[in-house]
C-alpha cells in the first residue's frame, strides 16, 4: 500500500512536469512510473479509499493528455501469403485453391513470393516489357475480386507480388522495393532476396522473399546469406530505414534448410505416419534458431504438414531419381514482431534526450498496438508442376489504425465523354509531399494494377484553378475513351510511390460524335481508339 501511495505522489509530480516540459527524460520517467503502477494496482482493494484516489488521478491524467479512458478501437485484417519454388514451370491452369478464392473469409491482402520463375534470355526480356505469366495470371484472377497489385519486384527467378483490396489502397503508403544478390559471391541473382516495404494504416510492414544456398552441408552459409541480405537492404524511410526497424517483418521463401542426421527410412516412415514432430529436432532452421541471435526473434508455426521438397514432377512421390534427395521443409514462412521497447530504468529518468528512437517506439507500442495470429500454415499437395509444393500462411493482423482519412479526395466534375474536355476536382485532406511528378489516372472499374490506367494527366502541368480547399485539373477529350464505361480516378503520389486517393465510380459516356459518324472502337495497347468502319 505504501508503494502505491508513493507512486501516486510520483505520478502527480511527473504529470505536472509533463505539462510544463517536453523533455524526453520526463516522458520516459512517466512511462516507467505508469508501468510500475500497473504492477501495484493488482493488490489494490476496490473498497479502500485509495482506490478512488487512483481512479481520479488516472482520469485526470487522461484528461491532461487528451486521451480517452475507454479502450481504443482495433480492426482485424486477413493476410494470405504464398511461397512456392516453381522450378521454371509455367503457371497451372487453376490456382483457386492456392488463393482460397472460394473461402467465405476473403483476405484483405495477398503476398505471393515465387522462386525459380523461368528467366531464360528471351523470356526475361519479354517479361521486362510485359507482365510475366505468373503476374498476369494472378492479376487476372484477383482484379475481378476487387484486388489490385500495389507493388512487385523481380530479380531473375525471384518474384514478389503484393495485392490489396481496393478499399485499403489509399492507406498503403511509402511503398518501396529492393533486392540483394547472393549468388556467385553477390554478383548473380539466382540466389538472394527481394523485399517490399510499406506503411499499412500507419504500421510499417516488410516482406522479404528469399532463395538461399542449397545442399545439406550449407546451413551456416544460409544463415550468413540471410544476415547479409538483412544488413544490405535499406530504404529511404526515416521511421524504418532497415528491415529490422519495421513493426512487422515476414521472412519466407525457399530457405533450403534440410533435415539432418536422420536416415531416409526414418524420415519417410515419419511422413507416412504423419509423425512430423519426430523430425522437428533435426530440422536445420529450428536447430540454427537455438544458437543464432539473428533468427531467435523470428517466429514460425508448427510444421504439421508434409515436407515440401523434393518431389517427382507431376506426382506426389518423393524423389525417385538417382540422387534420391531426402525430404525436407525447404519452403517456409516466418515472422518477426518488433520487440516492445521497455520503460527505462529509474536511474536514467533524468537523462534528457535519452534514446529518442526508443521513446518513439514505446509510445507507438502503447498508443497503436499491433498483434498477429497465424490461422493456417500448410502445404498445398495438389499442385505438382514443380519439384516443390507451395506453402501458404494465413494470418490475422489486429491493429489500431494510425489514420482513417485518405490524403486526397477527388471526383469527376460534370459529364465525361470523348466529345468534350473534362475536369477533375480534388481536395487535399491532410498534408502530403506533392510534386510535379504526381498524376491522376483514369481507370476502368476492376483495374488490376497501378499501371493499368486508360490515361493520366499531370497534376501540376494541367492544373487550371485552385484555392486552399479545391483544385481543378484539366483532362483533354483526346485522352478519354470513345467507347466509355464505368471508371474511377486515382491520385498517384510520386514521393510516397502509391495511390493516395480514389474517386467513387462514375460513368464515361460513349462518344456521340463517334456514333453519329459511324466510328467503331478498336482496342490498341489497352486504350480505346476510334477508327472508321471503312478501314475494316
Amino acid at each position: 500500500m505504501d508503494e502505491i501511495t508513493r507512486l501516486l505522489g510520483s505520478i502527480e509530480r511527473k504529470r505536472t512536469e509533463s505539462v510544463s516540459t517536453q523533455s524526453t527524460g520526463s516522458k520516459l520517467a512517466l512511462l516507467h512510473r505508469l508501468h510500475q503502477l500497473m504492477t501495484c494496482v493488482e493488490d489494490l482493494n476496490p473498497k479502500n479509499e485509495l482506490h478512488e484516489k487512483v481512479v481520479k488521478t488516472l482520469d485526470y491524467a487522461f484528461l491532461v493528455c487528451g486521451k480517452r479512458a475507454n479502450k481504443p478501437k482495433k480492426d482485424s485484417f486477413r493476410l494470405h501469403m504464398v511461397t512456392w519454388n516453381v522450378a521454371t514451370a509455367d503457371p497451372p491452369d487453376d490456382v483457386t485453391t492456392l488463393l482460397h478464392l472460394n473461402s467465405p473469409k476473403s483476405p484483405d491482402l495477398y503476398v505471393i513470393g515465387l522462386q525459380e520463375v523461368y528467366s531464360g534470355p528471351l523470356r526475361f526480356v519479354s517479361d521486362a516489357v510485359f507482365d510475366d505469366p505468373w503476374s498476369y495470371l494472378l492479376m487476372s484472377l484477383l482484379a475481378p475480386q476487387k484486388y489490385i497489385k500495389v507493388s512487385s519486384i523481380r530479380m531473375q527467378g525471384l518474384l514478389l507480388l503484393f495485392f490489396s483490396k481496393l478499399e485499403h489502397v489509399p492507406f498503403i503508403r511509402d511503398v518501396q522495393a529492393t533486392y540483394t544478390r547472393t549468388g556467385l559471391f553477390g554478383y548473380w541473382g539466382n540466389k538472394g532476396g527481394v523485399s517490399i516495404r510499406l506503411s499499412f494504416y500507419g504500421h510499417t510492414l516488410c516482406f522479404l522473399n528469399c532463395h538461399l544456398a542449397a545442399h545439406m552441408n550449407y546451413a551456416s552459409e544460409r544463415v550468413d546469406e540471410f544476415e547479409y541480405i538483412m544488413d544490405m537492404q535499406s530504404f529511404d524511410c526515416k521511421r524504418a530505414p532497415a528491415i529490422v526497424d519495421h513493426r512487422l517483418v515476414f521472412w519466407f521463401g525457399d530457405l533450403n534448410f534440410r533435415i539432418q542426421d536422420h536416415g531416409m527410412h526414418f524420415v519417410r516412415t515419419c511422413i507416412d505416419k504423419q509423425n512430423y514432430s519426430l523430425l522437428w529436432s533435426k530440422d536445420q532452421l529450428i536447430m540454427m534458431k537455438q544458437k543464432e541471435q539473428v533468427l531467435q526473434e523470428f517466429e514460425e508455426g508448427p510444421l504439421d504438414f508434409q515436407p515440401t521438397y523434393k518431389f517427382d514432377r507431376s506426382s506426389d512421390t518423393y524423389d525417385t531419381s538417382a540422387k534420391k534427395r531426402k525430404p525436407a521443409w525447404t519452403d517456409r514462412i516466418l515472422w518477426r514482431l518488433r520487440p516492445k521497447a521497455l520503460p527505462p530504468d529509474e536511474e536514467n529518468e533524468n537523462k534528457v534526450g535519452l534514446d529518442a528512437k526508443k521513446l518513439k517506439q514505446l509510445e507507438e507500442d502503447m498508443e497503436y498496438p499491433l498483434k498477429i495470429r497465424q490461422d493456417v500454415y500448410t502445404s498445398m499437395m495438389e499442385y505438382s508442376i514443380s519439384d516443390h509444393k507451395p506453402v501458404i500462411g494465413i494470418f490475422t493482423l489486429e491493429l489500431r489504425k494510425m489514420y482513417e482519412t485518405p490524403l486526397v479526395r477527388l471526383r469527376a466534375e460534370g459529364d465525361w465523354s470523348a466529345d468534350i474536355d473534362a475536369m477533375v476536382v480534388y481536395s487535399p485532406l491532410q498534408p502530403f509531399p506533392s510534386s510535379t511528378w504526381d498524376w491522376i489516372g483514369l481507370y476502368k472499374v476492376g483495374f488490376s494494377s497501378v499501371s493499368d490506367y486508360i490515361t493520366y494527366t499531370w497534376v501540376k502541368d494541367d492544373e487550371v484553378a485552385f484555392n486552399e480547399e479545391v483544385i481543378q485539373v484539366y483532362v483533354s477529350k483526346e485522352e478519354i475513351p470513345v467507347q466509355g464505361g464505368d471508371c474511377v480516378l486515382c491520385y498517384y503520389c510520386n514521393a510516397l510511390k502509391c495511390i493516395i486517393g480514389i474517386s467513387e465510380p462514375f460513368q464515361v459516356q460513349a462518344s456521340k460524335v463517334a456514333i453519329e459518324e459511324g466510328m467503331l472502337p478498336e482496342r490498341i495497347n489497352g486504350l480505346d481508339k476510334a477508327v472508321s468502319g471503312d478501314d475494316f
